[in-house]
Formats: C-alpha cells, structure tokens, sequence
C-alpha cells in the first residue's frame, strides 16, 4: 500500500486525528523552516517554539479545521462560483480573524504572557495576519472549495500552510509594540 492510499485510509478511519496529526506537521515544518532560513536575528534554533507551533497545530488548527469545513462543506455543499465564493469570504471575513485571535492566544498562554499583553498582541499584529492571509488563502480556497474533495481540504490547505506557516511563525514570535503611551513615559 502507497503513502498516499495509506493516508487515505487513515483519513476514512479516524478523519479528525488524521486532520490534527497534518496540521501538527505542517505547522512544525513551518517554524523550523522559519527558524532555520527566515530569521535573521542570529538566534539559535528554538525547539520549544517549534513545540508550542506544532501543538497548536495539532490541538487547534486541526480539529477546529475539521469541524469548521466539514460545517461550511455541509451547509453549502457544492462547487458552484456563488457557493465558492461565499465559503471564501466567510473564510477570510469570520473565521481568519477568530483564528488569528485563536492562535496569538495560544502562544500567548503557552508563554505565560499576560492577558494584557496577549491584547497588545492582537492590536499590533491580528490586522498584519488578516491581510496577510487574504493573499495566500482567497485564491487558495477558491481553489479548495471549487476542486478539492472535501475529505482533503485540510491536506491542501496544510500543504500552503507549511508555507504560509513561516510567515505566523515570524509574526507569532516577534514582540509586539509597547502601546503608544507606555513609549511616551
């Protein structure tokens, strides 16, 4: 049995933890490509980074994937431009933010930061990740949702992740801003 019918098999067996353990990879691959080619602050490799970034892979984006698609997949089924392009938007206009927030608290938390400076967070980098991912993801998930079967979805979108995954890695890692006021005093 091939790679790819053993993934598939897995998938039709067990499609939630298959989905985690993707995102687990994909994001882990992401930070240590991050941390090894991106990163020009001469810092060594962080491997508790890679850890915090491949568990909210696997805790979060996997299973909150799983159940966000298969909700969109199954309250508008199909492939037509209308239907694609409403899963596209409430994609990046709803859930691309709620997963921003999601994954700048996560690290937050894992960190032992603040809830004050998790908001710090969000204030200086949730705009800079939203933007962001309207470029990578709006013509990628026009191409999900019009071409890929649904049980792959979150291979494809992990499969961009992993690059997309340096670019949160960065932003989830770099300290945010003292807010204006603090920088004044």
């Amino acid at each position: 049995m091939g790679l790819w019918a053993r993934y598939n098999a897995l998938l039709e067996a067990q499609p939630l933890l298959t989905k985690m353990m993707t995102s687990l990879v994909g994001f882990s691959a992401g930070d240590i490509l991050a941390q090894n080619f991106v990163n020009d602050d001469g810092a060594p490799y962080d491997p508790m980074r890679t850890i915090r970034l491949g568990s909210f892979g696997f805790l979060c984006h996997g299973s909150t994937g799983h159940y966000f698609y298969g909700m969109l997949d199954s309250k508008m089924p199909g492939t037509k431009p209308v239907t694609v392009a409403s899963k596209v938007l409430i994609d990046q206009t709803i859930w691309n933010p709620i997963f921003g927030c999601m994954f700048f608290g996560y690290l937050s938390a894992l960190e032992g930061k603040s809830f004050d400076e998790y908001i710090q967070k969000l204030k200086a980098d949730l705009q800079t990740a939203v933007m962001g991912s309207w470029a990578v993801w709006v013509p990628a998930h026009t191409i999900n949702f019009a071409f890929i079967p649904p049980s792959q979805r979150l291979l494809y979108i992990n499969s961009i992740q992993i690059g997309y995954n340096v670019f949160l890695s960065f932003l989830g890692n770099k300290k945010a801003d003292a807010p204006e006021e603090e920088k004044k005093e």
